[in-house]
């Protein structure tokens, strides 16, 4: 048992060096990490494939889909046009606007529909004002998992939560977890905007350039508009609902693939060429990168060395009310920074409960402890969660390049900035 854990640990470590350098693509050496856990024994084929979440592949593959076919009405051009006019094209207006209306959508939608929408929207706005686009695609990542912490439906571990705590309704989520959300989203935007307020500045010609395009015509196909929109709007009402109407429960991959499937049927259901074209543009490098990802982490879990982490953080506290809250509340942070939180919450959840059956006391604040660390620790890092992996693998498209430690500089101190916002609050209202 020994060597499958140390095993385990230097081929997960080795790799995650790999993904940091990024001297080898990190779909490649995520993929090549995992195929050696199953060569040496660490995890079985059985078992690496049943730790790869085939929901979350399904959710990014659907709503890409989605999102390329929307690209071809025109939509996202419009709305670039239009938005930069409404705020005169003021970057810094623009850049807060942007975030809040992430955060806003984040909270309701998954994070990662939200960036896949929003981030097309930005590289347009950018190349009209003749500005970086690296503020926004930041603010947005930090801002898609802020909100995403708010409500029972925003994050993967607020809805395993919620099904495996009956006593958490959505309300609950949203009054406990909202303030320190807004606190976080304020001060987390305001550091952007002070880091690059160099960058946040278009000339007086492109502002006056900007103001003069016409947005008639701007919209190529209203047909195929109108159909996109019934067909997003029929999945988001899915999303939202989902898991409400009794006898009738839909994972979120099998709403986003429906949805695409409807939209490719009723759009193209004889167009090969163009069909071709849009699975040609789905990001199947970020695809096989959550492949390669989910099995690690799934090595490290089946050889239970999550679970030993959990376990000896709770073993430190001795029971202490205030220390296991707050301890609950830092690791699942870190350990969130740099592993998927969704095995991570799955092992603590019953940790948790456990405490409860051996007469613990009230259980409430250690559950938002977890939220919080967990959901607002996927910003510490590129891989800390699915939208900042999409949203940075469309930048890489648009020829915005941001490195490993590029973005952990910037993300890893501001997440520990609201992780710290967190506990000031889990102390004030519930310890």
């Amino acid at each position: 048992m020994t060597y499958y854990i140390t095993a385990a640990i230097l081929i997960f470590l080795i790799t995650y060096a790999f993904i940091i350098s990024e001297k080898v693509h990190r779909t490649v050496i995520a993929l090549s990490g995992a195929m050696l856990m199953v060569l040496v024994g660490v995890i079985t084929q059985e078992e690496a494939i049943k730790h790869i979440d085939f929901n979350t592949l399904a959710l990014l593959i659907g709503m890409m889909i989605q999102v390329l076919v929307l690209s071809k009405t025109g939509l996202f051009r419009f709305l670039s046009v239009w938005a930069a006019q409404k705020t005169k094209g003021n970057p810094v207006a623009l850049l807060i606007a942007l975030s809040v209306m992430v955060a806003i959508c984040s909270a309701f939608l998954d994070n990662v529909t939200t960036v896949l929408l929003t981030v097309p929207i930005t590289f347009t706005l950018a190349r009209d004002l003749k500005i970086s686009a690296r503020p926004f695609i930041l603010a947005q990542i930090f801002a898609s998992n802020i909100g995403g912490t708010c409500t029972m439906i925003g994050d993967p571990p607020n809805i395993m939560m919620a099904s495996a705590v009956k006593e958490l309704s959505f309300n609950d989520f949203i009054v406990n977890l909202s303030l320190p959300c807004v606190i976080s989203f304020i001060i987390t935007i305001g550091v952007v905007l002070l880091i690059y307020r160099h960058d946040l500045r278009a000339g007086s010609k492109q502002l006056q350039r900007v103001q003069k395009i016409k947005t008639k015509g701007l919209i190529r196909s209203k047909g195929l508009l109108i159909r996109c929109l019934i067909c997003l709007g029929i999945t988001l009402a899915l999303f939202c609902s989902h898991g409400q109407i009794p006898g009738w429960h839909l994972e979120s991959g099998t709403i986003a693939v429906t949805g695409a499937s409807l939209l490719l049927l009723t759009t193209m259901p004889g167009r090969e060429r163009v069909l071709e074209q849009i699975f040609s543009r789905v990001e199947w490098t970020t695809i096989f990168f959550f492949v390669g990802l989910f099995v690690l982490v799934g090595g490290l879990e089946v050889n239970g060395i999550i679970n030993w982490l959990a376990q000896q953080t709770m073993e430190l506290t001795n029971g202490n009310a205030t220390l296991t809250t707050l301890s609950i509340l830092g690791l699942s942070a870190v350990m969130s920074a740099f592993v998927d939180n969704i095995p991570f919450v799955a092992t603590m959840i019953p940790l948790v409960q456990d405490m409860g059956a051996m007469g613990y006391g009230n259980l409430e604040p250690l559950w938002w402890a977890l939220s919080l660390g967990a959901c607002l620790g996927g910003n510490g890092t590129v891989i800390g969660a699915s939208a900042n992996v999409v949203a940075l693998a469309m930048a890489r498209k648009h020829g915005l390049s941001v490195s490993f430690f590029g973005f952990m500089r910037i993300a890893f101190p501001l997440m520990l900035v609201s992780v710290v916002i967190s506990g000031i609050y889990l102390w004030l209202f519930f310890l």
